[in-house]
């Protein structure tokens, strides 16, 4: 502290006025130079940077939300191109669904209409058959029935009946009376 005193006495005493608190005029004017060439090298070098800085903050901050807006847009178009597809997938997938009851349908009928034609066919081919088996029956009937009334009128009548002319004659009348008297029968019962 005694230092600092005897500083101010000696400034004081040099001076030659009294006020510590003033500077020289030759302080006054060094700083005033010192200011004014911090104050340039400021203005010159640093405030630039700091705008450049600025700058580029408020180009990243507009161009972020001008980002987000452009993103937020996109987003809304996609979301409306995704409802759309979305809506043409459903109706797409209700016409199809229709499609395939009608295409089942159509082959529900198809089978149904086959079948019935295969049903027809074999009871036709089935009543062919029965008709042929009822021919080859009354055919077989009649040669036997053929035989058997030969040899029943051979022993009624004591003779031999080996003439085949003559077997056809008979077995011919005696089928041709049981018909008669099996339709005259059908009748009378009808």
């Amino acid at each position: 502290m005694s230092n600092l005193l005897a500083a101010a006495a000696v400034a004081a005493e040099e001076g030659g006025h009294g006020n510590p608190l003033l500077p020289h005029a030759s302080e006054l004017v060094f700083g005033t130079i010192s200011f004014a060439i911090v104050l340039i090298l400021v203005g010159w070098k640093l405030v630039p940077q700091i705008q450049k800085t600025l700058e580029e903050r408020t180009d990243a901050i507009e161009g972020g939300l001008k980002r987000a807006e452009e993103v937020q847009q996109e987003a809304k178009e996609t979301l409306e191109a995704y409802k759309r597809q979305l809506a043409e997938a459903r109706h797409d997938a209700a016409r199809l669904r229709e499609e395939a009851k009608e295409q089942g349908a159509r082959i529900i009928a198809e089978m149904r209409e086959e079948a019935q034609a295969e049903a027809r066919r074999i009871v036709e081919a089935a009543h062919a058959q029965i008709e042929a088996d009822r021919q080859q029956a009354l055919q077989q009937l009649r040669a036997e029935i053929g035989a058997l009334s030969v040899e029943l009128a051979g022993r009624v009548v004591g003779e031999s009946l080996e003439d085949s002319a003559r077997q056809s004659r008979v077995v011919d009348r005696f089928l041709a009376e049981l018909e008669e008297r099996t339709r005259t029968q059908e009748r009378i019962s009808s």
